[in-house]
């Protein structure tokens, strides 16, 4: 392995991780649970029952985003939404030391125990002033005087402060998160869809093999979607024998079923985690699904998907680089910019092509806004898919929007980054509009 293939592969280990549920209430929990051990330590509580009783609260302040994103999704296992719940179970029963999957050790006592806590107006949630778009402190005050407070930023699990009674006990340069250290951001890398398309196909197997648990993730929440208990049930009624008519039973149907199923079980409060891609589990489906359903309904070897996703992934990656973690933009638009050259891949496609394939993406859903994380995702994710598959059979086709077209440019790289400016720049009224109606309603 090159120098240079390491240091890709640790972006691609940065940016795709295991994630039990969505990452904006998660980063919450996951605030709340490292606030809660610290208070544990430094007040030296049992934390085997301390965290049941009564005597702490827990204050959040979150950006913008964050509230948007976590107002109307389920968090797993309560059939609750929001951000109060989600920061109750970090307290009562999250560990920070597993990261975006911090509910792991999720039961029914503690669930009971954070309802209470809602109940009993213990947790408060308000909008905090900063100017970055990821932003979550947490407070736990303890009875007796005592407040343990931590701050997420820019990343969803990267704790970049901790502080006990007013004093800094960790900041981004020593903390002992491994990423809150890392300011490392993806542009650093400066990657290029050239190098991305090279490294997926010319670096060993084995050492991106670890990227095939991302089907063993998502095809499982695919899997536990289709059973038409979750969300808007989008997948499975796109699925239907009733519905063949409409949707024709071919690949295309497939492969947004699949799809769509993963996100109304995620979005809706399963207890499984899925694999995400940029802080995003639905952009990590979305990413991942359309190719892997092409896998199981047309058959490859482990490494041809290995190698397919690797490329999905990282071109999400790559073009998420631009517009940040959060924005106005649907981060479905991304995701399945990248399923799509993943597609092209697959049906034996080359360079130029999935550039196409790009530029189709670019130059069809750029629209479509972001209005919170919910379980009408799953509907955006499926409309991406269609589209997705639409892009890459176009661009095997040699066709491609021209640069005479919108925002489209010869040059891809100039493309991608004017998605970036449209999504991080030219839609903050945009951003700021759908959060003022979602809170007044």
């Amino acid at each position: 392995m090159t120098a240079r293939q390491a240091e890709i592969i640790e972006l691609i280990r940065k940016e795709v991780k295991p994630a039990l549920g969505c990452t904006e209430p998660i980063a919450v929990a996951l605030a709340t649970a490292k606030a809660m051990e610290i208070a544990e330590e430094k007040c030296s509580l049992d934390s085997g029952t301390w965290r049941y009783s009564d005597g702490y609260s827990l204050r959040i302040e979150v950006s913008g985003n964050i509230l948007k994103n976590g107002m109307g999704v389920g968090i797993p296992g309560t059939g609750m939404v929001g951000l109060h719940i989600a920061a109750a179970l970090g307290a009562v029963c999250g560990k920070s030391s597993y990261g975006l999957e911090v509910l792991h050790d999720l039961d029914d006592s503690s669930i009971a125990k954070a309802k209470e806590m809602v109940e009993s107006k213990a947790v408060s949630v308000g909008l905090a002033e900063t100017s970055h778009k990821l932003y979550v402190k947490a407070y736990v005050d303890v009875d007796g005087g005592h407040c343990a407070s931590v701050v997420i930023q820019d990343n969803h699990d990267s704790i970049v402060e901790t502080c006990f009674d007013g004093e800094v006990l960790s900041s981004a340069d020593v903390c002992e998160n491994s990423d809150a250290g890392d300011q490392k951001t993806t542009l650093d890398y400066k990657l290029t869809v050239r190098e991305i398309l090279d490294f997926a196909t010319g670096v060993d197997y084995e050492d991106i093999a670890f990227i095939l648990e991302s089907r063993t993730l998502n095809l499982a929440l695919a899997e536990e979607g289709m059973k038409g208990c979750y969300g808007l049930k989008v997948g499975w009624a796109i699925n239907l024998s009733d519905n063949r008519e409409v949707f024709g039973g071919d690949f295309l149907c497939y492969a947004m079923s699949l799809t769509a199923a993963a996100s109304d079980a995620r979005m809706a409060g399963c207890t499984l985690a899925a694999m995400s891609n940029s802080g995003s589990g639905n952009q990590g489906i979305t990413v991942t699904m359309p190719v892997i359903a092409y896998s199981i309904r047309y058959g490859t070897t482990d490494e041809q998907l290995a190698r397919a996703l690797v490329l999905s992934h990282l071109i999400a990656i790559h073009i998420k680089g631009y517009l940040g973690k959060l924005s106005a933009l649907c981060g479905c638009v991304i995701a399945s910019t990248g399923s799509a050259c993943g597609l092209v891949y697959l049906r034996g496609g080359d360079y130029n092509q999935i550039c196409a394939a790009i530029k189709n993406m670019i130059g069809n859903i750029t629209g479509m806004v972001c209005d919170g994380a919910k379980v009408g995702c799953a509907m955006k994710v499926a409309s991406g898919v269609s589209s997705a598959l639409q892009s890459a059979v176009l661009a095997r086709e040699g066709i491609c929007i021209s640069s005479h077209d919108g925002i489209i440019e010869e040059d891809i790289e100039k493309t991608i980054q004017n998605l970036g400016r449209i999504g991080s720049v030219g839609m903050q009224h945009t951003d700021n509009m759908i959060l003022d109606i979602m809170v007044c309603k």
